[in-house]
């Protein structure tokens, strides 16, 4: 009842004394309790948080609200009430660095005279850092803007105009992937950021794969030649100019302009719409102006333009959500005033959020590959002589999970003071799995390799076995499941032909260039590109006629011939009927595309427009596009 229900949630303490029976105890001990109610609960937890997984175990029960005092600003109501010509501190730190810029010269005139100097002083001090942060493409960001809410990009840019202004000499700065994100216009701009700390003294190490900012190294050394256990390895180093020329290198025919991603040949202007189109019609919001566009259907459409321009509000947050809402039957965002997409029953955002929230999800799980080896694995003799179902093999709640870490392959460490340390399991070294689960094996083709670690496991020895395997050992024929889960995509899909349904999953992952991952890796550490990749794993053979698929920056962190196989995989979706939106900056996926929306010409008020569209040719012949300017470079070349 509703006050059975308020009991629950608000209800006073009561302390009781109960008789409780203890596991594995047939006797009951007497204990006196306290019965909070669910509120109470919650507060007493989040007083004694000590660390973030604390705090994660708490979160799911609060709700975080702009504060009713000062309205999200930050500031009491005394700091508000002081103002510079009619504008006060929060409404100055809530413009976006462009419009900063614009209002500081207005600032001296509105003061006494005697105070102009001073005001001179502090503003030519703002003036450096403001050009920096728009060199680098941040001219959108405002000053208000929470640090938590920017990306890896984002964030990274910030931290290097910081540098830059504390004029360091002697610091080995370590980027990490600093153009992910980046316009190739904004891109010279990363680049005179690098020459300033360069010039400084200091050093510099990068790593990218972005072509223009290769192309401006000192020194390159390339890792490789492949992913995963097919990396590893330098296989080339040198200048620029050495790296073009030494035959093992992969990125050599790129940098030197002998290589292009070339993948597939855009359908041409007069047979654009023959599929049909969705049309998309919005009004003003945030700083994008009202819109009226064009998506051909069972194409390729890439919407680009520099940072801030309104690629995301455009796609987003008004072709997705509108179409999402009007497929519903709901109403439709405020700013949408029409939308129509005739065929189109479903929509699938594809983007780089991690999979997963715990270890619990793996590659194997999230693919469907676990599920069919659980089944094929409770069909052998072995399991059905031991009463052994699918289920027994789960190492989340089976029988044959391990019974110290649950199946989580890692237990946690509370160390006194610091936050909890997560280790491998020491009993099943982060196999998830206990030692019966070895003992069922199946037949696999070709000979297998063990690390020493699974070999240990199947002889039933410890860590610290009784003798040392070295860097050799010896091929089996048979694994167990653990072991499988051990193996990378490529080696079982070597390894199991005989199983129809597993291989097809199998070659799914290898097509997507995910050949490397192994079956066990938790999905949570995958990266962004990695995480894209794998949800598209479920898509791939199913008829998409109906089927709108988004994809926001999928190149992030790709290699040159990673994006060939990006390329490669969506053109199997419009194979298949679909069609395709991206939101991208590589030029390698731009001059793919068979349509092209331009957003822009600038970031933040000085975008919000679709400057052209049509094909990466009559965009590139656009004079008003920034992103024609490159694109029509990337098509000479």
């Amino acid at each position: 009842t509703p006050e059975e229900k308020d009991i629950v949630l608000h209800g006073p303490m009561e302390k009781k004394h109960i008789l409780y029976v203890p596991k594995n105890k047939s006797h009951a001990a007497e204990l006196d309790f306290t019965y909070y109610s669910a509120v109470n609960t919650v507060k007493n937890a989040l007083a004694k948080v000590k660390d973030e997984k604390g705090m994660a175990r708490v979160a799911k029960f609060l709700t975080e609200d702009v504060c009713p005092s000062c309205h999200g600003t930050r500031l009491s109501e005394k700091a508000r009430s002081s103002t510079i010509n009619g504008q006060n501190l929060a409404q100055v730190t809530a413009l976006s660095l462009d419009d900063l810029r614009d209002w500081i010269p207005t600032v001296a005139p509105w003061l006494p005279a005697d105070m102009r100097p001073m005001c001179d002083q502090i503003t030519t001090e703002m003036a450096e850092p403001i050009q920096r942060l728009e060199q680098l493409g941040l001219g959108y960001l405002t000053l208000d803007r929470a640090s938590e809410t920017l990306s890896n990009g984002e964030r990274q840019r910030v931290q290097l105009t910081r540098a830059v202004r504390s004029r360091t000499t002697g610091v080995l700065y370590v980027l990490d992937e600093p153009s992910i994100g980046l316009h190739p216009a904004n891109i010279e701009g990363l680049l005179g950021v690098m020459d300033d700390l360069l010039s400084d003294g200091n050093s510099v190490v990068m790593v990218d794969h972005d072509v223009a900012v290769l192309r401006h190294a000192n020194h390159l050394i390339e890792i490789g030649p492949g992913s995963g256990a097919d990396g590893g390895r330098v296989i080339a180093q040198g200048s620029v100019t050495q790296v073009e020329s030494n035959p093992a290198s992969r990125i050599g025919p790129f940098l030197a302009g002998t290589a292009k991603v070339r993948v597939r040949t855009p359908v041409a202007a007069d047979h654009l719409f023959d599929e049909g189109a969705l049309r998309l019609e919005t009004g003003a919001i945030h700083t994008v102006q009202p819109l009226e566009v064009r998506i051909p259907k069972g194409r390729l459409t890439v919407v680009t333009g520099v940072s801030g321009s309104g690629k995301t509000t455009l796609v987003l947050e008004s072709l997705v959500l509108g179409l999402k809402a009007a497929l519903a039957g709901r109403t439709l965002p405020g700013h949408v005033r029409d939308i129509d997409a005739p065929g189109i029953n479903r929509v699938d955002l594809v983007d780089a959020t991690p999979i997963g929230v715990n270890v619990r999800s793996t590659v194997g799980t999230y693919s469907g590959v676990l599920d069919e080896l659980r089944r094929e694995f409770a069909r052998l003799p072995e399991a059905k002589a031991a009463g052994l179902k699918a289920g027994a093999f789960s190492y989340n709640t089976g029988s044959l999970r391990c019974p110290t870490c649950d199946g989580t392959g890692q237990i946690s460490l509370d160390v006194q003071f610091l936050p909890d340390v997560d280790i491998p399991c020491p009993d099943c070294h982060g196999s998830r799995y206990g030692k019966d689960a070895y003992a069922i094996q199946m037949s696999v083709e070709g000979d297998v390799q063990l690390t020493p670690g699974e070999e240990l496991q199947r002889d039933g020895e410890t860590a610290q076995g009784s003798h040392d395997h070295g860097s050799d050992f010896a091929p089996v024929h048979t694994l167990s499941l653990p072991e499988m889960l051990s193996l990378t995509v490529d080696q079982a899909l070597a390894a199991l032909p005989h199983l129809k349904k597993v291989h097809s999953k199998l070659q799914t992952l290898h097509n997507l260039g995910l050949g490397y991952l192994t079956l066990g890796e938790a999905t949570p550490a995958l990266s962004g590109g990695e995480a894209q990749r794998l949800k598209l794993a479920s898509e791939m053979r199913r008829d998409q006629e109906d089927t709108l698929f988004v994809f926001d920056e999928p190149t992030i962190g790709l290699h040159p011939l990673d994006v060939e196989t990006l390329i490669e995989v969506l053109q199997k979706l419009i194979e298949h009927g679909a069609t395709v939106v991206v939101i991208e900056h590589d030029l390698d996926m731009i001059a793919n595309a068979d349509y092209l929306i331009d957003m822009g010409p600038g970031g933040g008020e000085q975008g919000g427009t679709v400057v052209c569209e049509g094909t990466p040719a009559q965009v590139a012949a656009c004079p008003e596009s920034i992103t024609g300017k490159y694109l029509a470079q990337e098509l000479a070349n």
